[in-house]
Order: C-alpha cells, then sequence, then structure tokens
C-alpha cells in the first residue's frame, strides 16, 4: 500500500476540470499516474484513488455478503457513481457534476492526501471541519486507551 502525503489548494475551472497538482503527481510511480478511479467519500468530499489502490479497496467490497441488506446497501451505495478517469493532455481531471453537487464543491477545493487515497473537499467545509477538531483529544482517544506505545503493536 502507498503512503502518499501532501495538501493542496486547487480551483476548477468553468467546466469543472482542476490540475492534478505537481506535488502530488511527483509522489506517484509513472504508471499510477494516467488514470484514477473518482468515487463518493464517506463524508460528503469526493475520493481519488489510483488504480492500484482501488484494487486493494475492491477486495475488499467484493467479500461483503450479498445476503445481508446493510452490507448490500453499502456496496449499492459506496459504488454509485465510482468512475474511471484519466488526466486530459494538459493534466486536468473532470469533475462529473453529480459528484461536484455531492461534495457542495463551487470551485475552490482542498486536495487532502490521506496516504492510500486523496479526499477532494470544497475548500470552506474543509476549513469549517478542520477548525473543529481538538487533535489531543482525538489522538488519545484513537491511539491512546493505555500506557502502551501504539505504535509497539504495529
Amino acid at each position: 500500500m502507498s503512503n502518499y502525503l501532501g495538501e493542496y489548494e486547487v480551483t476548477l475551472d468553468p467546466k469543472g476540470r482542476f490540475m492534478v497538482p505537481v506535488g502530488f503527481k511527483r509522489q506517484l510511480p509513472e504508471a499510477e499516474s494516467v488514470r484514477f478511479v473518482l468515487n463518493r467519500g464517506l463524508d460528503k468530499c469526493i475520493t481519488l484513488y489510483t488504480v492500484s489502490q482501488w484494487e486493494e479497496v475492491s477486495v475488499v467490497v467484493k467479500k461483503l455478503n450479498e445476503f445481508n441488506e446493510k452490507a448490500r446497501i453499502f456496496k449499492r451505495t459506496f459504488l454509485n457513481g465510482a468512475t474511471f478517469m484519466e488526466p486530459d493532455s494538459a493534466g486536468r481531471l473532470l469533475l462529473p457534476k453529480s459528484m461536484l453537487e455531492y461534495a457542495g464543491i463551487k470551485k475552490d477545493m482542498v486536495f487532502s492526501v490521506q496516504m492510500n487515497k486523496v479526499e477532494i473537499w470544497d475548500a470552506p467545509t474543509f476549513r469549517a471541519l478542520s477548525e473543529n477538531v481538538d487533535m489531543n483529544t482525538l489522538a488519545g482517544e484513537v491511539l491512546g486507551g493505555n500506557y502502551l506505545n501504539p505504535f509497539e503493536r504495529i
């Protein structure tokens, strides 16, 4: 699994296209920068995966029990709108209107790299979410809980 990093401010052009940030592209192996999978994110954002990262996600989603109603609903909802995307000759990706509406993106976006995926957010929404996070408390709740180093268990 890849460990990409970075946060980039990007802007949509009037046709709904944006340039894939150069700092992100530099981290990708050449074969990974020619095709992506775009999907609705879990938190009202758009999620971008490289094809190999999407294949890893697909393995998990394919294992969901088709006889379990919640699994079917999750699979249907999660995969709704997922699509392969290729940058145009200028290196831009076109975001479908339905995805832009889902994420509430108008023009200014944050391209937030999350190690194995990218979350594409409406910039004001992302800033508001980030401002309301108490990192000390969150880190304690997620990684704390006892006195052992959480990284020793990995």
